[in-house]
């Protein structure tokens, strides 16, 4: 993690891959999938150039609700969203910011607790499956 809360790990497959097992993960678990944005197709559209990078937006009401319950303006980092990206070697990642950091960034109190932990372990059960081979 970095200081700016977002945590980065390396993947093993192509961006779009990526962020299609990211989707697909998430859908399993029964997480709603809000919206897929290609950067670069919206790049593309108006003649400039841009690596493969894709963002995945989805959610849980359960998950984040008590956050919001907790301090509204948490629900401006919700719903949770992934970056997959290509960087100037051709090594792609996956970032996304740190459940904990959200409730630090937001002041949350002891009653976002469990569900702060909660979205930490499935963003890293959903991040891990995505990433590994």
């Amino acid at each position: 993690m970095t200081a700016n809360g977002l945590i980065t790990i390396p993947s093993s497959f192509s961006v779009h891959e990526t962020i299609d097992r990211l989707a697909a993960k998430a859908g399993s678990l029964g997480i709603t999938i809000f919206a897929r944005i290609d950067h670069a197709a919206g790049a593309a559209q108006v003649g400039m150039p841009l690596r493969p990078t894709e963002v995945l937006i989805f959610g849980n009401p359960r998950g984040g609700t008590p956050l919001m319950q907790d301090n509204q303006l948490a629900g401006i980092d919700l719903p949770l969203k992934a970056l997959a990206w290509d960087d100037d070697d051709g090594k792609v990642s996956l970032s996304y910011y740190d459940a904990v950091w959200i409730a630090e960034h937001h002041g949350l109190s002891s009653k976002s607790a469990a569900a702060i932990k909660a979205i930490a372990a499935g963003m890293a059960a959903m991040t891990k499956y995505a990433t590994t081979a």
